[in-house]
């Protein structure tokens, strides 16, 4: 039965041997990188416990953790577990900076154990950075350092009078404000008030980033479709 050696988030043991009982492939990154969920029975819990690690091949071609010839661990990267972090969590939008993405991923995992406080914080920072990656240099369209270091609210809607922004998310961004102000400081907001910040959130990124590189992903399948014709031609 393959081992592997992992932290065991259920009775705190360190550097513990886990044994390896099922897997399934969950995903492939870069078009070589196996992901797997890994269920595993921890040998220090008593009675004994089960915890799902999350498994990254550490190199191509590697066999799955079922069949690795030694230590999992030669094998494969541990990335974390499943725990409640992962129930009901939003995926991200497609084609995000990786600083977005990860502020995002932090938000819908505090949105999905309940920390609406801090899954708000989170969505807020995600508005933040996005809107500053719209704003103009200096002195275009009357931009101004009072304007660029403002609150967000102001920047908001600085950005929306011109265009920066689409118009037609403006109503949905009444919450970002308010919303985000309460939970940095105040500490009072519902689980409604995150899924509205959370649901503005992803639309904005969406207009910003995952439409405009489905566009031209488009547009490169495109050439590709008609490169051959070209050549013909000549």
């Amino acid at each position: 039965m393959p081992e592997l050696v992992a932290d065991c988030p259920r009775c705190g043991a360190s550097k513990i041997t886990f044994d390896l009982i099922s897997e399934l492939l969950i995903a492939q990154r870069y078009d070589w990188q196996n992901v797997y969920e890994a269920f595993c029975v921890c040998r220090a819990c008593q009675p004994r416990r089960t915890v799902v690690f999350l498994l990254s091949a550490t190199q191509l071609n590697q066999p799955t953790p079922l069949n690795c010839p030694a230590s999992v661990n030669h094998c494969y990267k541990v990335e974390g577990y499943i725990g409640l972090k992962d129930l009901n969590v939003r995926a991200p939008p497609a084609h995000l900076p990786t600083e977005i993405e990860n502020v995002f991923r932090e938000g819908a995992a505090c949105l999905g154990v309940g920390c609406f406080n801090a899954s708000a914080t989170m969505f807020r920072l995600c508005v933040d950075l996005a809107s500053k990656s719209r704003m103009p240099p200096d002195g275009e369209d009357g931009m101004t350092p009072a304007i660029r270091k403002s609150l967000l609210g102001n920047r908001l809607n600085w950005l929306f009078e011109h265009r920066y922004i689409p118009e037609e998310l403006k109503p949905l961004s009444i919450c970002i404000k308010d919303d985000g102000n309460d939970g940095a400081h105040a500490g009072t907001l519902t689980e409604v008030d995150a899924a509205d910040l959370c649901d503005f959130t992803i639309e904005l990124l969406e207009k910003l980033y995952t439409n405009p590189a489905r566009v031209q992903l488009a547009g490169k399948r495109r050439e590709e479709r008609h490169a051959p014709q070209a050549k013909s031609v000549k």
